[in-house]
Protein backbone atom coordinates (compact mmCIF):
# COMPACT_ATOMS: atom_id res chain seq x y z
CA UNK A 1 0.00 0.00 0.00
CA UNK A 2 2.93 2.45 0.94
CA UNK A 3 4.52 1.79 -2.67
CA UNK A 4 0.67 3.05 -4.02
CA UNK A 5 1.23 5.50 -1.95
CA UNK A 6 3.96 7.43 -3.35
CA UNK A 7 4.40 5.92 -6.90
CA UNK A 8 1.16 5.22 -8.93
CA UNK A 9 -1.18 7.54 -6.82
CA UNK A 10 0.69 10.88 -6.67
CA UNK A 11 1.67 10.36 -10.66
CA UNK A 12 -1.86 9.21 -11.54
CA UNK A 13 -3.26 12.26 -9.65
CA UNK A 14 -1.06 14.98 -10.74
CA UNK A 15 -1.41 13.62 -14.19
CA UNK A 16 -4.85 13.98 -14.10
CA UNK A 17 -5.07 17.20 -12.66
CA UNK A 18 -2.65 18.62 -15.16
CA UNK A 19 -4.61 16.95 -18.15
CA UNK A 20 -8.26 18.66 -17.12
CA UNK A 21 -6.28 22.00 -15.87
CA UNK A 22 -4.26 22.84 -19.50
CA UNK A 23 -6.77 23.64 -21.86
CA UNK A 24 -8.70 25.84 -19.50
CA UNK A 25 -4.65 28.00 -18.66
CA UNK A 26 -3.85 27.75 -22.70
CA UNK A 27 -7.22 28.85 -23.68
CA UNK A 28 -7.56 31.47 -20.86
CA UNK A 29 -3.69 33.14 -21.95
CA UNK A 30 -4.86 32.36 -25.78
CA UNK A 31 -7.59 35.05 -24.82
CA UNK A 32 -5.61 37.42 -23.32
CA UNK A 33 -3.18 37.54 -25.79
CA UNK A 34 -0.72 36.71 -23.48
CA UNK A 35 1.79 34.54 -25.27
CA UNK A 36 5.50 33.93 -25.47
CA UNK A 37 7.81 36.81 -27.54
CA UNK A 38 10.39 35.24 -28.96
CA UNK A 39 13.92 36.89 -28.71
CA UNK A 40 15.50 38.39 -31.07
CA UNK A 41 18.95 36.95 -31.04
CA UNK A 42 17.20 33.55 -31.04
CA UNK A 43 16.81 31.04 -34.31
CA UNK A 44 14.71 32.91 -37.22
CA UNK A 45 12.53 29.93 -37.71
CA UNK A 46 11.31 30.10 -33.74
CA UNK A 47 9.18 33.51 -34.86
CA UNK A 48 6.66 31.30 -35.47
CA UNK A 49 6.12 30.22 -31.93
CA UNK A 50 5.80 34.30 -31.15
CA UNK A 51 2.17 34.35 -29.67
CA UNK A 52 1.90 30.71 -28.17
CA UNK A 53 0.60 30.89 -24.55
CA UNK A 54 3.26 30.25 -21.73
CA UNK A 55 3.62 30.08 -17.76
CA UNK A 56 2.54 26.56 -18.67
CA UNK A 57 4.48 25.79 -15.07
CA UNK A 58 1.70 27.07 -13.35
CA UNK A 59 -0.26 24.16 -14.08
CA UNK A 60 2.77 21.10 -13.21
CA UNK A 61 3.76 23.14 -10.00
CA UNK A 62 0.35 23.45 -8.52
CA UNK A 63 -0.87 19.68 -9.31
CA UNK A 64 2.20 18.42 -7.65
CA UNK A 65 1.44 20.93 -4.59
CA UNK A 66 -1.98 19.51 -4.68
CA UNK A 67 -1.20 16.10 -5.13
CA UNK A 68 2.04 16.23 -2.23
CA UNK A 69 -0.38 18.13 0.48
CA UNK A 70 -3.38 15.32 -0.31
CA UNK A 71 -1.50 12.42 -0.03
CA UNK A 72 0.25 13.44 3.09
CA UNK A 73 -2.13 15.24 5.13
CA UNK A 74 -2.48 12.37 7.59
CA UNK A 75 0.90 11.01 7.44
CA UNK A 76 3.24 13.38 9.17
CA UNK A 77 6.75 11.84 8.69
CA UNK A 78 6.21 12.07 5.44
CA UNK A 79 4.82 16.14 5.44
CA UNK A 80 7.70 17.14 7.68
CA UNK A 81 10.75 15.09 4.94
CA UNK A 82 8.53 16.52 2.11
CA UNK A 83 8.11 20.11 3.23
CA UNK A 84 11.48 21.74 1.92
CA UNK A 85 10.58 20.27 -1.47
CA UNK A 86 7.74 21.84 -1.82
CA UNK A 87 8.34 25.32 -0.09
CA UNK A 88 11.78 25.87 -2.33
CA UNK A 89 10.06 24.58 -5.77
CA UNK A 90 7.21 26.54 -5.66
CA UNK A 91 9.56 29.44 -4.44
CA UNK A 92 12.03 29.34 -7.13
CA UNK A 93 8.48 28.98 -9.71
CA UNK A 94 7.19 32.18 -8.18
CA UNK A 95 10.52 33.97 -8.90
CA UNK A 96 10.05 32.67 -12.87
CA UNK A 97 6.20 33.85 -12.67
CA UNK A 98 7.69 37.40 -11.50
CA UNK A 99 9.59 36.99 -14.30
CA UNK A 100 7.04 35.84 -16.62
CA UNK A 101 4.47 38.17 -15.25
CA UNK A 102 6.70 41.48 -16.78
CA UNK A 103 7.55 39.72 -19.93
CA UNK A 104 3.80 39.46 -20.69
CA UNK A 105 1.47 42.53 -18.53
CA UNK A 106 4.25 44.90 -19.07
CA UNK A 107 5.50 43.98 -22.48
CA UNK A 108 9.68 44.00 -21.07
CA UNK A 109 10.33 40.27 -23.10
CA UNK A 110 13.63 40.07 -20.84
CA UNK A 111 11.57 40.23 -17.66
CA UNK A 112 13.41 40.66 -14.58
CA UNK A 113 16.90 41.92 -14.98
CA UNK A 114 19.78 39.19 -14.24
CA UNK A 115 20.93 41.15 -10.72
CA UNK A 116 17.29 41.18 -9.43
CA UNK A 117 16.73 36.94 -10.85
CA UNK A 118 19.78 36.37 -9.02
CA UNK A 119 19.72 38.42 -5.76
CA UNK A 120 16.11 36.95 -5.34
CA UNK A 121 17.62 32.91 -6.20
CA UNK A 122 20.51 33.69 -4.25
CA UNK A 123 18.24 34.76 -0.81
CA UNK A 124 15.98 31.50 -1.20
CA UNK A 125 19.09 29.81 -1.45
CA UNK A 126 20.33 30.67 1.55
CA UNK A 127 16.77 30.45 3.35
CA UNK A 128 17.15 26.99 2.18
CA UNK A 129 20.42 26.61 3.97
CA UNK A 130 19.23 27.72 7.25
CA UNK A 131 15.91 25.33 7.15
CA UNK A 132 18.43 22.44 6.43
CA UNK A 133 20.59 23.53 9.89
CA UNK A 134 16.77 23.84 11.73
CA UNK A 135 16.76 20.19 10.76
CA UNK A 136 19.69 19.42 12.32
CA UNK A 137 21.64 19.04 8.88
CA UNK A 138 25.17 17.80 9.22
CA UNK A 139 26.89 19.85 6.69
CA UNK A 140 28.51 16.63 5.11
CA UNK A 141 28.90 16.81 1.26
CA UNK A 142 28.76 13.20 -0.18
CA UNK A 143 31.09 12.49 -2.88
CA UNK A 144 31.56 9.51 -4.46
CA UNK A 145 34.89 6.98 -3.44
CA UNK A 146 35.57 9.51 -0.45
CA UNK A 147 32.26 9.31 1.10
CA UNK A 148 31.05 12.38 3.03
CA UNK A 149 33.40 14.92 3.77
CA UNK A 150 32.52 17.52 6.25
CA UNK A 151 32.40 21.51 5.71
CA UNK A 152 30.85 23.16 8.65
CA UNK A 153 28.96 26.21 7.37
CA UNK A 154 30.93 25.89 3.81
CA UNK A 155 28.23 23.99 3.15
CA UNK A 156 25.75 26.75 2.93
CA UNK A 157 27.89 28.24 0.14
CA UNK A 158 27.92 25.24 -1.94
CA UNK A 159 24.23 24.61 -1.14
CA UNK A 160 23.12 28.32 -2.34
CA UNK A 161 25.66 27.48 -5.39
CA UNK A 162 23.79 24.35 -5.83
CA UNK A 163 20.03 25.90 -6.20
CA UNK A 164 20.71 28.86 -7.66
CA UNK A 165 23.11 27.24 -10.19
CA UNK A 166 20.32 24.36 -11.55
CA UNK A 167 17.51 26.68 -11.43
CA UNK A 168 19.29 28.67 -13.97
CA UNK A 169 20.82 25.39 -15.92
CA UNK A 170 17.33 23.92 -16.38
CA UNK A 171 15.89 27.75 -17.53
CA UNK A 172 18.41 27.75 -19.97
CA UNK A 173 17.32 24.41 -21.18
CA UNK A 174 14.15 25.42 -21.92
CA UNK A 175 14.31 27.03 -25.55
CA UNK A 176 12.83 23.58 -27.83
CA UNK A 177 9.55 22.32 -27.14
CA UNK A 178 9.43 19.57 -25.06
CA UNK A 179 12.92 19.58 -24.64
CA UNK A 180 12.84 20.21 -20.78
CA UNK A 181 9.92 18.44 -20.07
CA UNK A 182 11.35 15.35 -21.59
CA UNK A 183 14.44 15.31 -19.69
CA UNK A 184 13.26 16.58 -16.39
CA UNK A 185 11.08 13.28 -16.52
CA UNK A 186 13.66 11.17 -16.84
CA UNK A 187 16.14 13.02 -14.00
CA UNK A 188 13.58 12.84 -11.59
CA UNK A 189 12.76 9.65 -11.87
CA UNK A 190 16.09 9.24 -11.33
CA UNK A 191 15.88 10.87 -7.75
CA UNK A 192 12.61 8.56 -7.53
CA UNK A 193 14.46 5.62 -7.48
CA UNK A 194 17.19 6.60 -4.94
CA UNK A 195 14.23 8.00 -2.40
CA UNK A 196 13.12 4.52 -3.00
CA UNK A 197 16.52 3.34 -1.98
CA UNK A 198 17.27 5.02 0.75
CA UNK A 199 13.07 4.59 1.92
CA UNK A 200 12.59 8.37 1.76
CA UNK A 201 8.89 7.87 1.06
CA UNK A 202 8.18 11.87 0.95
CA UNK A 203 10.88 12.67 -1.74
CA UNK A 204 10.05 9.30 -3.63
CA UNK A 205 6.32 11.00 -2.79
CA UNK A 206 6.92 14.52 -4.34
CA UNK A 207 9.65 12.97 -7.55
CA UNK A 208 6.14 11.14 -8.85
CA UNK A 209 3.63 13.83 -8.33
CA UNK A 210 6.29 16.73 -10.58
CA UNK A 211 6.45 13.31 -12.96
CA UNK A 212 2.75 13.00 -13.21
CA UNK A 213 2.45 17.26 -13.88
CA UNK A 214 4.73 17.69 -16.18
CA UNK A 215 4.00 13.84 -18.32
CA UNK A 216 0.32 15.77 -18.67
CA UNK A 217 2.22 19.13 -19.82
CA UNK A 218 4.03 17.18 -21.94
CA UNK A 219 1.29 16.68 -24.05
CA UNK A 220 0.99 20.02 -24.58
CA UNK A 221 4.12 21.17 -24.91
CA UNK A 222 5.48 18.61 -27.87
CA UNK A 223 6.41 19.65 -30.81
CA UNK A 224 4.37 21.72 -32.08
CA UNK A 225 4.03 23.25 -28.35
CA UNK A 226 0.50 24.42 -27.62
CA UNK A 227 1.93 26.07 -24.59
CA UNK A 228 5.73 26.97 -22.88
CA UNK A 229 6.34 26.50 -19.42
CA UNK A 230 7.67 30.01 -18.97
CA UNK A 231 10.42 30.66 -16.38
CA UNK A 232 7.82 29.98 -13.75
CA UNK A 233 8.24 25.66 -14.81
CA UNK A 234 12.11 25.86 -15.81
CA UNK A 235 13.41 27.81 -12.30
CA UNK A 236 10.81 25.35 -9.87
CA UNK A 237 12.45 21.76 -11.95
CA UNK A 238 15.89 23.05 -11.08
CA UNK A 239 15.69 24.20 -7.85
CA UNK A 240 13.43 21.06 -7.44
CA UNK A 241 15.90 18.83 -8.47
CA UNK A 242 19.00 20.50 -6.41
CA UNK A 243 16.76 19.99 -3.24
CA UNK A 244 16.37 16.36 -3.49
CA UNK A 245 19.97 15.79 -4.35
CA UNK A 246 20.81 17.62 -1.29
CA UNK A 247 18.19 16.29 0.86
CA UNK A 248 19.08 12.53 0.01
CA UNK A 249 22.90 13.47 0.55
CA UNK A 250 23.84 12.13 -2.92
CA UNK A 251 24.68 15.70 -4.62
CA UNK A 252 27.63 14.93 -6.91
CA UNK A 253 24.60 12.41 -9.01
CA UNK A 254 23.12 15.73 -9.89
CA UNK A 255 26.45 16.46 -12.33
CA UNK A 256 25.40 12.82 -14.02
CA UNK A 257 21.41 13.13 -13.65
CA UNK A 258 21.62 16.45 -14.65
CA UNK A 259 24.58 16.05 -17.05
CA UNK A 260 21.97 18.27 -20.27
CA UNK A 261 21.86 21.25 -18.00
CA UNK A 262 25.11 20.94 -16.94
CA UNK A 263 26.32 20.91 -20.78
CA UNK A 264 23.44 23.23 -22.00
CA UNK A 265 25.20 25.78 -19.01
CA UNK A 266 28.80 25.19 -20.07
CA UNK A 267 28.01 25.98 -23.76
CA UNK A 268 26.92 29.68 -22.62
CA UNK A 269 29.93 30.22 -20.22
CA UNK A 270 32.24 28.51 -22.70
CA UNK A 271 30.60 30.94 -25.91
CA UNK A 272 30.80 33.91 -24.12
CA UNK A 273 34.30 34.02 -22.17
CA UNK A 274 35.56 32.67 -25.84
CA UNK A 275 33.89 35.62 -28.09
CA UNK A 276 34.64 38.36 -25.55
CA UNK A 277 38.66 36.88 -25.75
CA UNK A 278 38.76 35.79 -29.59
CA UNK A 279 35.78 37.52 -30.83
CA UNK A 280 35.11 34.48 -32.26
CA UNK A 281 32.03 31.22 -31.54
CA UNK A 282 32.67 28.18 -31.06
CA UNK A 283 29.01 27.02 -31.75
CA UNK A 284 26.92 28.72 -33.63
CA UNK A 285 24.15 29.35 -31.50
CA UNK A 286 24.29 28.71 -27.36
CA UNK A 287 22.75 27.19 -25.13
CA UNK A 288 23.85 24.34 -27.18
CA UNK A 289 20.78 23.11 -28.46
CA UNK A 290 20.37 25.83 -30.25
CA UNK A 291 23.63 24.96 -32.44
CA UNK A 292 22.65 21.47 -33.43
CA UNK A 293 19.19 23.35 -34.76
CA UNK A 294 21.41 25.30 -36.99
CA UNK A 295 23.15 21.83 -37.73
CA UNK A 296 19.59 21.39 -38.96
CA UNK A 297 18.93 19.08 -36.46
CA UNK A 298 15.05 18.99 -36.02
CA UNK A 299 13.53 19.82 -32.55
CA UNK A 300 12.41 16.06 -32.06
CA UNK A 301 15.90 14.87 -33.08
CA UNK A 302 17.22 17.20 -29.99
CA UNK A 303 14.41 15.92 -27.52
CA UNK A 304 14.95 12.23 -28.53
CA UNK A 305 18.87 12.32 -28.66
CA UNK A 306 19.24 14.63 -25.42
CA UNK A 307 16.49 12.59 -23.31
CA UNK A 308 18.34 9.85 -24.73
CA UNK A 309 21.83 10.81 -22.83
CA UNK A 310 19.58 12.02 -19.70
CA UNK A 311 18.61 7.96 -19.31
CA UNK A 312 22.22 6.73 -20.12
CA UNK A 313 22.87 9.02 -17.12
CA UNK A 314 20.32 7.85 -14.70
CA UNK A 315 21.26 4.72 -15.82
CA UNK A 316 25.19 5.22 -14.78
CA UNK A 317 24.56 6.80 -11.89
CA UNK A 318 22.22 4.12 -10.35
CA UNK A 319 25.20 1.71 -10.86
CA UNK A 320 27.24 3.44 -9.18
CA UNK A 321 25.58 3.97 -6.13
Amino acid sequence: MENLKVTILPFAISLLITIIAMPFIIRYFSDKQLGQMTREEGPSWHEEKSGTPTMGGVAFILSSVLTVTLLTFFNLDSTISVLPLIVFFVSYGLIGFLDDYIKLIMKRNLGLTSKQKFLAQLILGLAFYIVLLLTSFDNQLNLPIVGNIPLSYVYGIFATFWLVGFSNATNLTDGIDGLLASTSIIAYGGYAYIAYLQQEFGVMLFAFSVIGGLTGFLFFNRKPAQIFMGDVGSLALGAGLATMSILLNVEWTLLLIGIIFVIETASVIIQVVYFKRTGKRIFKMSPIHHHFEMEGWSERKIVIVFSAITLLAVWITLSIL
